[in-house]
């Protein structure tokens, strides 16, 4: 049986809600996952009255006594006070220990995956951490150079978009400062492997240029003659079935279209405006590189809706699904 980790992410927003409602609703669907849901148990026990789910959960690190259980927290070691506000220093502190948790349990070999809640970036800020985001906090625990990130997901029609960055989380005064040939090619091929383990029967990439226009040959930017179109070479002549640069503003429509499986965006907001216009409700987060899986909802703590019991799990059961299906070795069949 394989185990997913899910941590609860920061417990004043809308995390512990859609994970407890993704896990009640995925245990009805499949036999041969057991999750692991790390964070307080207070929290635990208070969401699952509110949804109406089982709340006597085991406790995973007494796994050896419920080996029939599917359903385990781990609590690790921080313990929160009740009505905490939103972005309470707590609540972020205990987030990122968690996440640190869920990582070294995949690391050691205990999770076959990390499916991780929202955080907010500005309350762990606020703590006087240094964080830019769970992306990069992971990868610097793992170790891991090579790295990107994905995001995935489909429309009512069923049509996918699939989006690699090139660069993250990153003011746009500074991306075309940050962007360097390196980063664009490791994006398309970390992009291009994603596919194959997706199952796609190919894996052809569309790469956006960085200005309007793709620069209209120089005239408007040069990063794409200097940086992105070096790096598209460099990708095809690795064998890789890549093409562009082109002006972002018609290329997801050629995808949508058909005529690439996957974008490879050059910032942020460029890639995941169009994801969470088609996707919102559907939307996953793939880490790309690390040396385990590691996937989450594309949404954030959504403060306004904590505690109501209104919050959408959509993304998350998706982000579940996705873990699951990759640390079982399948190829997801709704993304083919």
């Amino acid at each position: 049986m394989r185990t997913i980790g899910i941590t609860l992410g920061d417990v004043t927003g809308i995390g512990p809600e859609v994970a407890f409602k993704a896990v009640a609703r995925q245990l009805g669907t499949e036999e041969t996952t057991r999750y692991v849901l790390i964070g307080d148990r207070g929290v635990a026990r208070w969401y699952c009255g509110l949804l109406g789910v089982e709340g006597d959960l085991a406790d995973w690190e007494q796994r050896g006594q419920h080996e029939s259980r599917r359903y385990l927290l781990h609590p690790g070691e921080c313990e929160l006070p009740a009505g905490l506000p939103a972005g309470a220093p707590e609540a972020s502190d205990a987030a990122v220990a968690w996440l640190t948790e869920g990582a070294r349990r995949c690391l050691a070999g205990e999770f076959d995956g990390l499916v991780t809640a929202p955080v907010s970036k500005e309350a762990i800020l606020r703590t006087g951490r240094p964080f830019v985001g769970q992306t990069e906090f992971l990868s610097e625990l793992a170790g891991s150079a090579r790295k990107a990130m994905m995001l995935l997901g489909h429309d009512d029609r069923g049509r996918w978009l699939r989006v690699g960055l090139a660069t993250t989380h990153v003011p746009l005064k500074r991306v075309a400062e940050s962007l360097t040939a390196a980063k664009v090619q490791l994006a398309i091929e970390l992009t291009a492997e994603a596919c194959r383990r997706l199952g796609l029967s190919r894996a052809r990439v569309g790469v956006c240029g960085l200005n309007p226009h793709a620069g209209e040959g120089g005239r408007m930017g040069t990063e794409e003659i200097e940086i992105i179109a070096p790096a598209v070479a460099m990708a095809q002549a690795q064998g890789i079935d890549c093409a562009g640069p082109f002006a972002a503003d018609t290329l997801f429509h050629r995808v949508f279209s058909g005529e690439f499986d996957a974008v490879v965006a050059m910032y942020h907001d460029q890639g995941l405006v169009p994801l969470k216009m088609v996707a919102f409700d559907t939307g996953v987060n793939w880490t790309l590189g690390l040396p385990f899986i590691r996937t989450s909802p594309d949404h954030g703590t959504a403060y306004d809706l904590a505690g109501r019991g209104e919050a959408d799990s959509g993304s998350m059961e998706s982000a579940i699904r996705l873990a699951r299906e990759l640390a079982e070795g399948r190829k997801p069949a709704e993304s083919c």
